[in-house]
């Protein structure tokens, strides 16, 4: 092999090392030097220089790595979105209010905590922290009297586990919800000093309501120079391409669609080099699509009952543009649950699941950005469809006489079912 060739195949070799690691990064921020993907982590340390001056150039995101922790700093290209929250481990089911006051609460007595701490000390530490008047007036108050308490205080134990705060030495948590046992853990500090993430700690912000004090939370200094609010803007943009399944133009200030406008070709050429993402350009917007379909939180279409519901209602919604009311949603999902009766499991045939299953769908489909939540005239509770949406349309079938071939590209043609990419935190 020529200097030149193999010069040619060690670059393409370091390119494509490059783009595993960023990402890794993107679909987990926080990566440990142990565990399952110690892997991913050796390839971001081994490149960390290159990565942290992409990151910080393109989004603002620092990346911060040292020989246990790689941690890319990445906060939302908006605050104002709920469709991805944290969820249970073990049922899927987003955290209440309640979870994430408890979990604030788990993360500042972890703060104190030794090496090691059982989950019943950890809990005694939150109840000497809610006595806090301030949350006392907002009506939050633990006991871990009951069962659904201490079910909370687990769930959060075990989404710690999850992100490699808290490592179990022993015990059970089925045995702490009995109350007929403990559960120790390992505390891995490195971890959880890297995971909160806030351009201001928390404690110095001042703003009383909720919105405000999130983005008091976030805010940054605004630029006073054209060179820095280009920046600005760069960084804001590239967050929401990569962060958001679909950058709709009409979300977009004007400053931000004036930039966009000028520098779309630069902004996804650039994302698409290091993530290997892919553009999909329409009039409405812009969707960075995987084709490896694992840069993603949500797929469209999932297997399961849940998932060809989602499908079902996306190709039914598909193409309206209309307001349509969710009970007259549920009625439709009804009629399927007969229709696909073998084919669902038996609990959504059951009366009255329909309202579940749709309420489901439509969390999903939302958090992919194919629709969204309004109201019907009358106020009652309804979706609209969104231009990404007409991907999942279906197009007419065409029936031929016997012997003829159909034209090319038109039976049964439908868009394709490949989803954009959702949202990691």
């Amino acid at each position: 092999m020529s200097d030149d060739r193999l010069g040619d195949a060690l670059a393409a070799q370091r390119a494509q090392e490059v783009r595993r690691a960023a990402r890794a990064l993107l679909k987990r921020p926080l990566l440990r030097a142990g565990g399952s993907h110690a892997d991913d982590f050796r390839l971001v340390r081994q490149h960390a220089t290159e990565l942290r001056a992409w990151f910080e150039r393109n989004t603002g995101w620092p990346l911060l790595v040292d020989s246990e922790v790689a941690r890319l700093r990445r906060t939302p290209g908006r605050s104002d979105d709920p469709t991805h929250p944290a969820r249970d481990q073990r049922t899927g089911l987003p955290f209440s209010r309640r979870r994430y006051v408890l979990f604030c609460l788990c993360l500042a007595a972890l703060e104190r905590a030794e090496q090691q701490i059982a989950l019943g000390r950890l809990a005694e530490q939150v109840l000497l922290a809610a006595k806090d008047p301030a949350l006392e007036r907002a009506g939050v108050v633990f006991t871990m009297a009951d069962r659904e308490e201490r079910a909370d205080l687990v769930a959060v134990g075990q989404l710690l586990r999850h992100w490699g705060v808290l490592a179990k030495v022993a015990g059970d948590e089925e045995a702490f919800l009995k109350s007929s046992g403990d559960v120790l853990y390992d505390v891995d500090r490195r971890v959880l000093a890297g995971l909160l993430v806030s351009r201001r700690g928390p404690s110095t912000v001042r703003a009383d309501g909720f919105a405000q004090r999130l983005a008091e939370l976030d805010a940054e200094v605004l630029p006073d120079s054209d060179d820095l609010r280009n920046r600005a803007l760069r960084h804001a943009l590239t967050r929401r391409l990569l962060d958001d399944p679909v950058l709709y133009l009409d979300g977009l200030s004007d400053a931000e669609s004036a930039y966009l406008a000028s520098q779309r070709g630069a902004l996804t050429r650039r994302i698409g080099e290091l993530t290997g993402l892919v553009p999909e350009v329409r009039a409405e917007g812009i969707a960075m699509v995987d084709p490896d379909d694992d840069l993603t939180d949500l797929r469209m279409p999932e297997q399961g009952t849940d998932g060809h519901v989602a499908l079902l209602l996306a190709e039914h919604l598909a193409g309206s543009g209309a307001t349509v009311p969710l009970p007259e949603l549920q009625r439709q999902v009804a009629g399927w649950a007969l229709e696909h009766a073998g084919f669902w499991r038996r609990s959504a045939t059951e009366p009255g699941a329909e309202a579940e299953l749709v309420e489901q769908a439509v969390d999903r489909l939302a958090a992919l950005g194919l629709l969204e939540r309004v109201a019907a005239p009358d106020g009652t509770p309804a979706v609209r469809a969104r231009p990404a949406l007409d991907r999942y349309r279906v197009g007419e079938t065409i029936l031929l006489e016997p012997g003829r071939r159909a034209p090319r590209g038109t039976a049964g043609k439908s868009a394709p079912k490949k989803s954009p990419k959702g949202k990691r935190t």
